[in-house]
């Protein structure tokens, strides 16, 4: 008898182990009761999103069955796996849209085939979450981690004399932006340098150009920023993490962060690798972009939607605004608070 058991006990481990992977990787249905949510990221490499991703699944845990597929920073790849989440008759989609302009067609696929829709951290024009009242979306403001990003500068700048260089009395700075027409790249951009100038600092734009959110990109472009004007700039502003480290790379190779040769560089998004960088002191600060909370709040709203109920407050446990709209706050994230950020 116990030499039976002997033997079947390794297969009986190895199906639950399989099981348990399954589980893991599909959110299990637990015998099909669970609402099954089509998610859509624009592309699965982009850092924060890979958050977010990592928030969703694991807030589905028991709530939904999520199936989350790669648009690879392309439109007509989204629209084509939002096509066939329709077909399989998903009870709710969670689109993270590649073209933000492109949630009008999205939604009025959706409203045809009566499935809700919930959008995440690409907010669609105003009057396109109009089209339909089973539209949500859920992101943080960007002129407000625009406004953060430049008082982290103005901090600096008042706190340090020497980072006027050339003592002029003006801030001599270079911008990365993000990719060009996205509304987190033009507002970060603009809101940042407004709230440099409302602290009375005159700046002056050594230079500025579009790293794509890339840190491979944002190495590249704060090389040229470097070898065109060397010691001229003063401070670097980047719209992400991702573009801020690779300016970092850049700043490095060129002798910086060694004895008393610094450069304050500031990011958004308050990613790990950002974290890491703040403690070691190579980034001055970032502003926390909650990836966590972005994944749970639009999961909730798109698992209440998949079982036919009406979002509030209450069951989503987060404010929804203008009954559409659900905003996750900013957080300043400097080497002093840098535990706030996980």
């Amino acid at each position: 008898m116990k030499k039976g058991i002997k033997k079947i006990t390794p297969v009986l481990l190895a199906g639950a182990l399989l099981g348990s992977v399954v589980a893991g990787c599909s959110n299990a249905e637990e015998g099909g009761k669970l609402p099954q949510i089509g998610v859509a990221i624009y592309k699965f490499d982009d850092t924060f999103m890979t958050g977010v991703r990592n928030s969703i699944k694991s807030n589905a845990e028991g709530k939904a069955s999520v199936e989350i597929v790669d648009s690879q920073n392309s439109q007509p790849t989204q629209n084509d796996k939002i096509d066939l989440f329709i077909t399989k008759k998903t009870k709710a989609l969670l689109i993270n849209p590649v073209d933000r302009t492109a949630a009008g067609v999205i939604i009025d696929k959706a409203k045809t085939a009566e499935i809700p829709v919930v959008f995440l951290n690409r907010e669609p024009l105003p009057e396109d979450m109009k089209k339909w009242d089973k539209v949500y979306y859920v992101g943080a403001k960007a002129e407000e981690s625009g406004t953060m990003s430049g008082e982290l500068i103005v901090d600096y700048w008042k706190a340090h004399p020497e980072a006027d260089k050339n003592k002029d009395g003006v801030l001599q700075y270079v911008m990365l932006k993000g990719e060009p027409g996205h509304q987190d790249a033009e507002l970060r951009t603009q809101y940042s340098i407004e709230a440099i100038e409302a602290a009375g600092i005159k700046v002056e734009k050594v230079a500025e150009d579009t790293a794509m959110w890339d840190r491979v990109k944002g190495q590249e472009k704060m090389a040229a920023f470097l070898g065109a004007n060397g010691d001229k700039i003063e401070a670097v502003l980047a719209n992400n993490d991702d573009m801020a480290l690779g300016a970092i790379e850049a700043l490095k190779a060129a002798g910086y962060f060694k004895g008393d040769k610094y450069m304050p560089v500031v990011g958004v998004d308050a990613t790990a690798p950002a974290t890491e960088a703040l403690q070691d002191g190579t980034m001055l600060g970032t502003v926390l972009n909650d990836a966590n909370n972005q994944g749970k709040a639009s999961l909730m709203l798109a698992t209440l939607l998949a079982d036919g109920e009406t979002p509030t407050n209450d069951n989503v446990g987060f404010e929804i605004t203008d009954n559409q709209y659900v905003w996750i706050k900013y957080k300043k994230i400097t080497k002093d608070n840098v535990d706030e950020a996980k």
